[in-house]
């Protein structure tokens, strides 16, 4: 590549991206604002045509082509904003495109990249994964001579993302700190290698899902590493492995990391709808969740100009259902926690009475033995995380022992709606999570996969509107057999964890008896 800093400099200010992007507004979110003692802008790269950043580094990459590539046509892989971007981009200059997408797309994205292409895009469905989709697409372009549009990895489309840094400077040019999420590292080196020419005492953070944290890895290990998995709920960012050229930008002009969880990501939806009323996607909603993380943690940061970027707003209207669920838990204004109640009249009423009035957003129960009942318990918080600590206080001088499952990601995306089920007798039980590519016919075709070998004692499905399924399952598997199991698993292919030990199994579902 050996593109120069100064070079970038002159291929973004040259970009022709306003052929096919709009310039986005900066807004300041006033009541973000307000609560954390700054003045928080953001970046609403939503207002683009295709709702996402990614049309500009497509439509800059297509217009640096030559003429005889053009003509033979270009070729991406993608499942998402990248995807749309090529589409639009490909009709704005007369050119054809095509569009590999997984098989497990959901249909309402496929169709969003068919209306923005129209006749000029073909949308190739190959594959369960990115993975599949992405090799098949290379065998197209060898094949037919296409020229592949990279997501992040190339100069043209790292400057494409890199006018978003010209336009923030003219509109607001005292910021002081800009947050900026990544995926593969395409918008972040794009932004970072212009403004920290221009203004090199403005810090760059850059943010990451907790899941998917490949820049950070890189960091640690000195060059870019291939994560063995991500997560799936922010799925603009569920890269694997940094960009080359991205990481290289990175080490020079990136100031810090941050990792974000997917509660904070869903109180930072939140955030965004309060001031603006806009939806913002998983991806991008994480430079207002790493602001408000941030800023939290470091309260001598007062009244300070701080920059986030709004890069997509595609979002699944069924992730929704998620997102209002967990952004409490996110904004630290709700706990969840387990505890045992006595098995007597007028045990729940004063179990409550302790609570002090607080607002319980949740409570399941279940019958656990003749003397107690084991309780799982959504508690409204006011004044966040050191009310929680004082709440347990309180209950474990009463003789309540609370086991606090705030974090617990299991039992909040599982056990919460499971409270109950226990077996009798059942010794040999094994609990596992999975994660498999959500398209029709998934759940059936992981359960032919398992087999029928090890009986299945426990099986509880969700799904949040993501490409992947997660699923909870129970198998009784005797000693003498777990080695056999092990290498079963290994061999289905499926990313899995056990989670046999996890406290929120033993305290509700185990025939064990609870946490000691």
């Amino acid at each position: 590549m050996n593109v120069s800093n100064s070079e970038y400099l002159h291929k973004i200010l040259l970009s022709p991206v306003y052929e096919a992007a709009v310039k986005t507004d900066l807004v300041k979110l006033d009541k973000l604002s307000a609560e954390l003692n700054n003045q928080i802008f953001l970046k609403r790269e939503d207002q683009q045509p295709v709702k996402s950043f990614k049309l500009r580094g497509a439509y800059n990459r297509l217009c640096q082509l030559s003429q005889q590539q053009l003509d033979a046509g270009v070729i991406a892989a993608s499942a998402g904003n990248h995807a749309q971007g090529v589409a639009y981009s490909a009709k704005k200059k007369g050119i054809q495109a095509t569009i590999v997408m997984p098989e497990t797309t959901p249909e309402i994205k496929i169709e969003a990249v068919r209306n923005f292409g129209g006749e000029h895009v073909n949308v190739v469905l190959h594959g369960t994964n990115f993975d599949s989709a992405s090799q098949h697409a290379k065998q197209l372009a060898n094949e037919f001579g296409y020229t592949m549009i990279p997501p992040f990895d190339n100069p043209d489309v790292i400057a494409g993302q890199g006018t978003i840094a010209r336009e923030m400077l003219e509109q607001n040019p005292d910021l002081e700190v800009l947050f900026i999420a990544v995926g593969g590292g395409g918008l972040i080196a794009g932004i970072s290698v212009f403004l920290k020419q221009l203004k090199p005492d403005l810090k760059i953070i850059a943010v990451e899902s907790d899941e998917s944290a490949c820049l950070k890895a890189a960091f640690e290990a000195g060059h870019p590493v291939e994560l063995p998995s991500v997560g799936i709920f922010a799925d603009g960012v569920a890269v694997k492995i940094i960009g080359t050229e991205p990481f290289r930008l990175c080490q020079q002009f990136v100031d810090e990391v941050v990792t974000v969880n997917s509660d904070e990501i869903c109180a930072a939806i939140k955030d965004i709808f309060d001031d603006t009323r806009v939806i913002a996607e998983p991806a991008g909603a994480l430079s207002v969740a790493a602001i408000r993380k941030y800023l939290k943690q470091h309260t001598e940061m007062q009244n300070r100009n701080i920059g986030g970027i709004l890069c997509g707003a595609n979002i699944n209207f069924h992730t929704l259902r998620y997102v209002s669920e967990r952004c409490e838990l996110g904004e630290q204004k709700e706990a969840v926690f387990a505890t045992r109640l006595p098995e007597r009249k007028g045990a729940f009423r004063q179990f409550c009475k302790l609570l002090g009035g607080r607002a319980i957003t949740e409570f399941n129960y279940r019958y656990a033995r003749p003397e107690e009942a084991h309780v799982f318990v959504g508690l409204k918080l006011r004044q966040g995380r050191q009310e929680f600590a004082d709440i347990c206080d309180n209950l474990e001088q009463h003789d309540y022992k609370l086991f606090d499952l705030s974090d617990n990601e299991m039992a909040k995306l599982h056990v919460r709606y499971m409270v109950g089920g226990r077996p009798v007798g059942l010794n040999n039980e094994h609990i596992y999570s999975f994660q498999f590519p959500e398209h029709p016919g998934a759940l059936m075709k992981f359960l032919d996969t398992l087999g029928e070998r090890w009986n299945i004692t426990l099986f509880h499905y969700r799904n949040h509107g993501a490409a992947d399924g997660l699923v909870l399952v129970g198998f009784d598997i005797p000693a003498d057999s777990q080695a056999d199991f092990d290498q079963h698993l290994t061999q289905l292919g499926y990313h899995f964890n056990e989670q046999t030990d996890n406290p929120a199994y033993k305290f509700f579902l185990s025939d064990i008896n609870g946490i000691s």
